[in-house]
Formats: C-alpha cells, structure tokens, sequence
C-alpha cells in the first residue's frame, strides 16, 4: 500500500519540480498509471466497494428483522434487540 509521504513525494515532483509523470513512474519504481491517479487524488482514496454486499442467506429476513427492530423502539429499553 502506498503511504501519504509517497503520495506527497510524487505529487512534488511532477507539480512543483516539473517532472513528467513518465520520469516520476521511473524515478520512485511505480507505474504510470499509478502516477496517474495519484495526481487525480490528493491522498490516497482507499478501498471502495463497486457495489454493495451481497447477503443471500440473510436477504429473505431482512424484513422481518427491521419489523422486529421497529417494534423494539416502543419496548422498554433493556427488552430491546442489538446487532
């Protein structure tokens, strides 16, 4: 995983010092395509999911357990359900 110093150390020498982002992916052993989003990104965006998660099993009852979960606001607080 790329650190927030890299990103910053690479961002510098093609903003600041000029270098193409060609010269950058050579001098600091990344790919340009790397190179690339790190001048899109300011710090380095993380993981993000495409889609959301996929539950087949619990998807049947999803349902019912916000019903039960609504019902609980009206019950008495230590008679609650958590999850």
């Amino acid at each position: 995983m790329r650190t927030v110093e890299l990103y910053a150390a690479v961002r510098r020498a093609v903003f600041i010092e000029g270098l193409s982002q060609r010269e950058a992916a050579r001098r600091f052993g990344l790919s340009r395509v790397t190179v690339a989003k790190m001048m899109h990104f300011t710090l380095p965006p993380g993981y993000r999911r495409s889609r959301p998660p996929r539950r087949p099993k619990l998807e049947p009852y999803i349902g019912i357990i916000d019903q039960i979960l609504d019902q609980d606001t009206h019950s008495a607080r230590k008679q609650r359900h958590t999850a």
